[in-house]
């Protein structure tokens, strides 16, 4: 499917979808927990029903449920809008319950094109003891585990690539015996895979991780936070290079919305800044531990308006914050390192082609290890679009556009099947010289439904 956007102003009060990362990490607690969690206003996209898919497939009960949003009624954006809740009835699995409660199931797990289902599933089915076989669509197919199955075979586990290159089709077989590990982590999600998996090993199995290389730090700040939340032991130092944790435990069920994406929230904020704006956006919390939020630190960093407020008090629904953004001047670039927020780079780069001076993505080559290369597709693209783009190994330069150019001209440009990418292409088109044309928009619905339409992008 392309998608059409013509440049225009984009405003208005929208409400940011759940986060991706948190949705599918409280998924995979409720579905190992013992009891029945409630979810309420998770992610509803493409990752999400992956993450729902291989939950269930292992043997967790998940039901589903519309509600509507009290607050939606007061923004006409999203008056009426459906969320939807999941129920979960988890397996079970802990210190006094066995392997057994782990489902086997006949047909291999597929996590569509979910690398963060993908990678957590993996550990957890480590617990089991039968073999379980996950596979994924095109891109997961060339996403590398190896780091991530050679730490789990370290723990006594088998961990097989089918192919040996260490993507899907994978088996994985327990039990989870322990020991030390070393695991390098291009991506912090190896790390919380076998951060939330660790605990529910048999009580006396220890499990000890050295982490010589970490990436995207917050993330692994929010697995321990959910760890925090259910108690669950660990030692690790600050600068997180190693863990030790005891098996033994449980999770318990858990209840509450999940928080919304400062992913997601990053490209309604960048088209604000592209086309005008003011754009207000709402389920936000700034106290939240997702690395994403420094987005609007760079937003502010390159001349954007970033107001806070917060429109109602804790109470049992918890607090609800706005968060407006607005251009105040001409955009500025600068030097900004991504190495904790590698998902931001296909956004910021596109600010760049609309800032003066240079902009600099920097220590960001493990983005070049998500759903695509996104360092090489994002100079690629934008190149065909007449921006100044220059590829490092490490991130993009861009030169910005001066106060007699237009940043970027009309074409088509394809959007290699990268939710990010074709989100990114679709805000650039915004300000560009004429309408741009994206191969492969459908893929947006994996972390952002809708989000191509609040663009009014023609789809065809």
């Amino acid at each position: 499917m392309n998608a059409l956007i013509t440049p225009h102003r984009f405003t208005g009060t929208f409400r940011v979808p759940a986060s991706k990362s948190h949705t599918i990490r409280r998924l995979l607690i409720a579905a190992l927990a013992d009891g029945v969690s409630e979810i309420a206003y998770p992610l509803d996209s493409l990752d999400a029903r992956s993450c729902v898919a291989a939950c269930r497939a292992l043997g967790a009960e998940i039901t589903e449920h519309p509600s509507v949003d009290p607050q939606c009624a007061n923004h006409p954006n999203e008056k009426g809008e459906k969320l939807v809740g999941y129920t979960v009835k988890g397996i079970g699995f802990g210190s006094n319950m066995g392997s057994e409660k782990l489902k086997a199931p006949a047909r291999p797990i597929d996590v569509g094109n979910s690398g963060t289902t993908l990678f957590l599933a993996l550990a957890a089915a480590a617990l089991g003891s039968s073999p379980i076989e996950f596979d994924g669509d095109e891109q997961i197919r060339r996403r590398s585990a190896a780091p991530l199955l050679e730490a789990l075979t370290g723990l006594g586990i088998r961990a097989e690539s089918k192919n040996g290159n260490g993507c899907a089709p994978i088996i994985i077989q327990g039990p989870w015996k322990g020991g030390r590990v070393s695991l390098p982590c291009p991506t912090s999600q190896y790390l919380s895979a076998l951060l939330l998996a660790a605990p529910l090993a048999p009580a006396g199995v220890v499990t000890e991780i050295d982490v010589p290389l970490l990436n995207e730090r917050p993330y692994i700040e929010m697995t321990l936070s959910y760890l925090d939340a259910q108690n669950i032991h660990y030692e690790t130092n600050s600068s997180f290079s190693k863990f030790r944790i005891s098996g033994g435990a449980s999770y318990k069920s858990t209840n509450g919305p999940v928080p919304g994406d400062f992913s997601s929230a990053a490209f309604p904020g960048s088209a604000a800044l592209i086309s005008g704006g003011p754009v207000t956006l709402l389920g936000l919390d700034p106290n939240d531990p997702q690395g994403d939020k420094a987005i609007f630190d760079m937003l502010k960093k390159m001349g954007a308006n970033v107001k806070w407020e917060k429109i109602r008090g804790a109470g049992s629904a918890g607090p609800e914050w706005r968060l407006t953004v607005s251009r105040v001047g001409t955009l500025k670039g600068g030097e900004f390192d991504l190495n904790d927020t590698p998902d931001l780079l296909p956004i910021m780069a596109v600010l760049g082609c609309y800032a003066e001076g240079k902009t600099a993505l920097v220590n960001a080559a493990h983005a070049r290890i998500k759903e695509t290369d996104r360092i090489a597709v994002m100079a690629s693209v934008l190149g065909k679009l007449g921006a100044d783009v220059e590829e490092r190994p490490d991130g993009i330069i861009i030169h910005g556009k001066n106060s007699n150019t237009v940043p970027l001209r009309s074409g088509t440009v394809e959007g290699h099947g990268d939710h990010r990418v074709v989100m990114a292409l679709a805000v650039a088109a915004l300000g560009a010289a004429g309408p741009v044309e994206i191969t492969g928009a459908e893929s947006a619905a994996v972390t952002y439904p809708g989000f191509l339409e609040l663009l009014d992008a023609g789809m065809k």
